[in-house]
């Protein structure tokens, strides 16, 4: 496994920390007007209560997690076992499908490392957002096309004594 990106670790924190604090936070205004009336209004207060605040709750508890997942695998987020490029734990693309690597804004307006795979596509895959990227963009994008044409120099019935 050779690692291509990591991942900056106090954005990840931050997030935590942030999404953390707005579920209590909503938590407690669901759950305080109640609060005389026992436990279980508290709880049917905090399911059946405002629909808003309820959605916002899920919101912050899947923030909660996505932070929590990226901050685990922050120090080998984007990496290679010399036949598949990894992004994170859930994503992976063939080295030998990989063209190259550009800098895209996405719908947030964040820029993000994106891959262009030759799939007959014209859709680019988000590989990291720049500001959690712990490096320079530059320096994984090399590393990602050295890793991809290297890949394809080599052939693969190969082998060295």
């Amino acid at each position: 496994m050779i690692v291509v990106a990591r991942l900056k670790a106090k954005p990840l924190l931050a997030g935590q920390v942030v999404s953390a604090l707005a579920f209590a936070g909503l938590a407690w205004s669901q759950a305080w007007p109640v609060r005389a009336d026992g436990a279980g209004e508290m709880i049917r207060a905090l399911l059946f209560g405002d629909a808003v605040a309820t959605a916002a709750m899920i919101a912050a508890a899947f923030a909660f997690r996505t932070c929590w997942r990226l901050w685990r695998r922050r120090g080998s987020y984007v990496f290679h076992d010399g036949v598949r490029l990894y992004r994170g734990s859930t994503l992976s693309w063939p080295l030998a499908a990989i063209r190259d690597v550009v800098i895209e804004r996405g719908a947030l307006g964040v820029p993000t490392l994106r891959l262009v795979v030759d799939d007959d596509s014209e859709v680019t895959r988000a590989l990291v957002p720049l500001p959690l990227l712990d490096g320079s963009a530059e320096a994984v994008r090399g590393g990602v096309l050295f890793a991809a044409t290297g890949m394809r120099g080599v052939p693969g019935g190969v082998t060295v004594n």
